[in-house]
């Protein structure tokens, strides 16, 4: 099969540009399993145009046994709504950031702990690794799947409307929402800042009414949920690394003939690899086209803020939080990082 390339042009179009028709697909009434597959982001980021992708063929694939419909958005409630619907049966499957996860698998939030990972170099051979199974395995402790590997959500940057954010000391008392994820709570808190968590589908109006300062993201999220309309300065801390799990309801999982497991599972991992792909592209383009919206990007010295983060408890605290095994697992990638 030809593997489609995404523009940023057709990633960043508008909504009106990806008919919610084509997401969320009206047939399958002679479909054997009926499936929902949620997400949070908005419908033209690459995980909701790889998702269809991968949901159309699924379809196709098992000859319209299988209908899987895509709502992405939160159409379906808030990441910790959605969480407790595909734990419950609500929805089968669904995408989650690990940083959220991490509230319900505190595996999960290894790969969010702050300055782990150089590059994508690193990321991928953690998750992709001893790292990504260890993982997975902790996700099928509470009784969820792990369908594939991690997708991309990228590292994630610092934005505000009140402030440059420039140094350690920059962030001082700053009023910045975080999501409802411990780690990245701590995170900021131990470093100085004033972090309050947030879900996602509430943080442009936190932002645009002054309820916080500024926000953490990684460039998709803030170009394809326009945060640059109540953001102008942009620091790339890269900070922690996010990744999106997709999770499916085990008992739903299990239902399925062994041979719609197969096809499910290579479709969704092929998309996977592609949305990654699609997110470092993006993110590479994003400077110029965030700068174009009026933000005024910053390169920091991430040295500097690793090292002000090391003079606090921070990692001696979430070792002890994760256990001496699974900080091992991390740090066979990353090195040592206390």
């Amino acid at each position: 099969m030809k593997i489609t390339t995404l523009t940023r042009r057709a990633l960043l179009a508008g909504a009106a540009s990806v008919p919610m028709i084509t997401l969320i697909s009206q047939r399958g009434s002679a479909a054997e399993f009926t499936y929902k597959f949620a997400t949070g982001q908005d419908p033209t980021h690459p995980v909701n145009i790889r998702a269809g992708e991968a949901l159309d063929r699924i379809r196709e694939a098992s000859n319209g046994r299988l209908d899987m419909k895509l709502f992405p958005a939160n159409q379906l409630g808030s990441d910790t709504d959605l969480l407790s619907q595909v734990r419950n049966g609500g929805v089968e499957f669904f995408n989650l950031a690990t940083s959220i996860l991490n509230t319900l698998v505190p595996a999960a939030g290894l790969v969010n702990i702050g300055f782990a990972f150089k590059d994508y170099d690193d990321v991928w051979k953690a998750v992709d690794g001893q790292l990504g199974q260890y993982i997975a395995g902790q996700i099928a402790k509470v009784g969820l799947v792990s369908v594939t590997p991690l997708w991309n959500n990228g590292f994630r940057q610092i934005t505000s409307s009140t402030r440059e954010i420039l140094t350690p000391d920059d962030l001082k008392g700053f009023k910045m929402r975080v999501p409802p994820a411990p780690i990245l709570t701590s995170l900021f808190q131990d470093i100085g800042a004033s972090p309050t968590p947030i879900n996602f589908n509430e943080l442009y109006s936190a932002l645009q009414t002054k309820i916080v300062e500024g926000q953490e993201n990684p460039l998709a999220i803030i170009a394809t949920t326009k945060l640059y309309e109540v953001q102008k300065s942009l620091s790339m801390t890269s900070h922690v690394w996010d990744g999106y799990q997709i999770l499916g309801n085990r008992r739903a999982w299990e239902k399925l003939p062994q041979d719609l497991k197969d096809i499910v599972g290579r479709e969704l991992a092929r998309s996977g690899q592609e949305e990654r792909a699609d997110v470092i592209r993006l993110s590479d383009s994003l400077r110029k086209t965030l700068t174009d919206k009026g933000m005024a990007f910053h390169d920091v010295d991430r040295a500097k803020f690793r090292d002000a983060l090391k003079t606090t408890s921070y990692y001696k605290d979430w070792k002890a939080k994760f256990g001496d095994e699974a900080w091992h697992v991390l740090e066979t990638t990353t090195g040592s990082l206390a």
